[in-house]
């Protein structure tokens, strides 16, 4: 009997879920170019630095998302991630947001910041680089 009325419940509520409500939002991913980089000349070893970067959203449908924040070795490769919700009405206008990632600073030598600015005419991706070295 209990088994019985436990798939009774189970089915109840399978067939009360609706996968079609029109108050979702739905959503896309879009990787944003950064404008402009705030972060300092060198770095002390076994420190935290706050690294702010400046991007354009090109809507009010843009809301910041994440980094994506790629490491290799020494070389850090930093894009900002953009939510887009798309079945909202937005404003087309561009707005400047500026937003900030800690980095740690666990190796010697220095190190390589590729900072994702978009894309030239043929595809090819172009980066802000900057180096800063490491001192004790």
């Amino acid at each position: 009997m209990k088994k019985v009325v436990f798939l009774l419940v189970l089915l109840a509520s399978l067939i009360s879920c609706s996968i079609n409500d029109d108050n979702n939002r739905t959503f896309e991913y879009e990787i944003l170019p950064i404008e402009s980089v705030d972060m300092p000349n060198e770095f002390v070893l076994g420190e935290v630095y706050t690294i702010y970067v400046t991007y354009n959203k090109p809507s009010g449908c843009h809301v910041f998302s994440d980094f994506y924040y790629v490491s290799e070795l020494n070389q850090r490769t930093i894009a900002v991630i953009s939510t887009i919700y798309t079945n909202q009405d937005c404003a087309q206008t561009s707005i400047s947001e500026e937003v900030s990632f800690d980095f740690i600073v666990n190796n010697n030598g220095t190190y390589v910041f590729r900072f994702w600015q978009g894309e030239d005419e043929n595809g090819n991706d172009l980066y802000y680089i900057v180096e800063v070295p490491v001192v004790e």
